[in-house]
């Protein structure tokens, strides 16, 4: 017998995550040295010259009282990673390092032993290595090539974990499984799928995001359970009519459940020129007048016409994405139009702006 999954089905992995297995954030601040000459500007950056001053008298090394440090081949940096969950003391993770003065590049640099701290000031892992740079530039005589970004860079397994975090996974007897959006269909439809397959009464919904299941006590038990949780299928409704808008930069995407009621539009572009030109207004002669300088403004206002243009309505999505390019109009026009169909009760789907 075959399993068929559901249409337009997808895996709990896919639509949740387990509560408390999550990454942790790690930050801390090091240098760069063996940069050739790009480093930073330590008249710009006095923190450079302060951080390797105390690093040099931790190694043993006390520099004479007003000595004036010149250096070209050391960069200040932020380093930051990723901690995923359950690392243990031992394990390597990638590291990035980024400039923090005015270092030009830190290509060909090596990464001094830097701590990476949490958010609660403990030290989880220290960072040190040869920092890799994706880019490449030269500057001579006043001309500048570059490729890429050359002021950050990663060191690749850099960092050596010294802590681990702890977890509640093995706390309880049951875990929680979050959904990565709050939508209560979801939440039903997650826990009716979890029940029909692993029995009745082993998962329930606390609300529109949280899901608290059963699970085994000892953690080979526990594991198996959860992989086996994450493959289930759950049956998908159609999403949620949406229309996406970034004004920043004049992007939109809308899913494929958005629909468009006939409607007609007028659209104008309305355009202001302003042109100004200079007017010199010279004295006599021998009247020991001054010249006077003063501009002439001239300001024009066209606007285009914008006559009613009927557009049909849509049912699906290649139908509404052919009734907007009926109009002729470009992406920052657009942006006006479907604010005003939504206005009209013409476009059925929720407007978002980011």
């Amino acid at each position: 017998m075959l399993f068929v999954a559901p249409a337009q089905a997808e895996r709990i992995k896919e639509l949740a995550t387990i509560q408390g297995v999550r990454p942790n954030q790690l930050i801390g601040y090091g240098l760069v040295v063996g940069l050739d000459g790009s480093g930073d500007q330590t008249t710009q950056t006095p923190f450079t010259v302060q951080s390797l001053q105390a690093m040099l008298t931790q190694l043993g090394i006390n520099l004479p009282p007003g000595t004036n440090l010149q250096l070209k081949n050391v960069a200040a940096v932020m380093v930051t990673a990723v901690l995923p969950p359950f690392a243990q003391p031992g394990q390597q993770v990638d590291v990035t390092v980024s400039s923090l003065g005015n270092a030009k590049s830190l290509r060909g640099g090596t990464l001094l032993m830097t701590p990476l701290k949490g958010a609660d000031a403990q030290i989880y892992a220290v960072a040190q290595g040869n920092v890799l740079v994706g880019g490449a530039g030269a500057a001579q005589g006043g001309s500048k090539v570059q490729i890429n970004h050359l002021s950050a860079g990663r060191v690749p397994g850099g960092a050596t974990v010294e802590r681990a975090v702890a977890t509640p996974f093995l706390l309880s007897d049951r875990i929680r499984l979050e959904l990565t959006t709050t939508d209560f269909s979801t939440a039903g439809a997650v826990t009716d799928a979890i029940n029909r397959k692993l029995g009745e009464a082993t998962a329930q919904a606390l609300d529109g995001r949280v899901i608290e299941v059963k699970a085994p006590a000892t953690p080979n038990e526990r594991v198996r359970f959860i992989a086996e949780l994450e493959n289930i299928d759950v049956p998908q409704a159609a999403p949620l009519a949406r229309v996406i808008i970034n004004a920043r930069t004049g992007s939109i995407v809308m899913n494929r459940t958005v629909m468009l009621e006939p409607a007609a539009i007028a659209h104008g572009n309305l355009s202001v020129t302003i042109s100004s030109q200079p007017v010199i207004s010279q004295p006599a002669p021998l009247s020991q007048g001054q010249t006077v300088v003063t501009e002439r403004a001239d300001i024009q206002i066209k606007q285009d016409g914008g006559g009613l243009m009927k557009i049909d309505g849509g049912a699906n999505l290649a139908d509404v994405v052919k009734a907007l390019n009926a109009l002729g109009a470009n992406a920052q026009d657009l942006l006006a139009i479907l604010q005003a169909l939504k206005a009209a009760g013409a476009l059925r789907a929720e407007l978002e702006v980011i």
